[in-house]
């Protein structure tokens, strides 16, 4: 290796070794995130009809996913298990997958081996949803052959970069940032730029009342971020901070969080 190498020994103290290699530094990948010019809102005109399919059996994160992807424009259908991903490749030919890897049934390793073994699947963009960010995982995902990934939960911002660094989707863009995404309802962004997360915990929501519990949990189970919001201002102002929280995870894009406290903190337990 061109190095070189030196002892020092020394009577009842002990050996020291030292040694020296010539070593190129390497570039630092840039951590990756798209460059934000505002919400996107649509896809350009002229563009292919593109046909993305969301595969994940948690209902959902998948019904986020469709919701975000169908609301700019994306022609877009879903899957709960790799068998219903396989099929809907053969029928429609998708010219993206998004495939989570943990799965019923068969999961997303799986049919992606599948998809790709086929000389047609070679065309499909495959990019695997998964909660696990060890090494270990990227690697086996890369090779089973899906052509990225990304990590959940996932961001809005994510997701459009990927699709167009894979696809060239071209989008049309928000570019008002100074209107309010506070507790309107009509929110132009489903994430902000912290990264989801949520202090809020079950025994917050505790005290609020069963009734109210329930109506909190269907309506995030059914994606109505407006009755989410009605809900959420009828929390009294002693409890700012809980109506604070709750919108924070409305505007993060994260209502599966709210279905799982809301039935941490009781509902559908009496």
């Amino acid at each position: 290796m061109g190095g070189n190498i030196t002892v020092s020994s020394h009577l009842g103290r002990g050996t020291t070794f030292a040694f020296d290699i010539p070593l190129c530094l390497g570039e630092v990948p840039a951590t990756h995130k798209a460059k934000r010019s505002g919400s996107v809102i649509g896809l350009v005109e002229g563009q292919p009809e593109y046909r993305i399919l969301v595969v994940e059996d948690v209902r959902v994160n998948r019904l986020l996913m469709v919701k975000l992807l169908t609301k700019v424009g994306f022609k877009v259908q879903e899957a709960v298990n790799g068998q219903e991903a396989l099929e809907l490749w053969s029928s429609w030919s998708p010219h993206l997958i998004w495939m989570d890897i943990q799965m019923p049934v068969m999961n997303g390793y799986e049919a992606t081996k599948r998809i790709k073994a086929d000389p047609k699947g070679q065309k499909t963009v495959i990019i695997a949803l998964t909660a696990n960010a060890f090494e270990e995982e990227r690697v086996a995902i890369l090779a089973a052959g899906c052509d990225d990934y990304a990590s959940k939960p996932f961001q809005e911002e994510i997701i459009f970069s990927k699709m167009s660094d894979r696809l060239g989707v071209r989008y049309i863009y928000d570019l008002d940032p100074e209107k309010d995404r506070s507790l309107s309802g009509e929110k132009n962004d489903y994430y902000s730029d912290s990264d989801g997360s949520s202090s809020l915990s079950a025994s917050d929501l505790a005290i609020m009342p069963p009734e109210w519990l329930a109506q909190l949990n269907r309506a995030a189970s059914e994606l109505n971020e407006k009755a989410v919001f009605r809900l959420i201002e009828e929390v009294g102002d002693n409890n700012s901070s809980l109506k604070s929280a709750l919108a924070d995870l409305v505007n993060n894009f994260r209502l599966d969080t709210i279905v799982d406290l809301t039935e941490q903190a009781g509902v559908g337990n009496e």
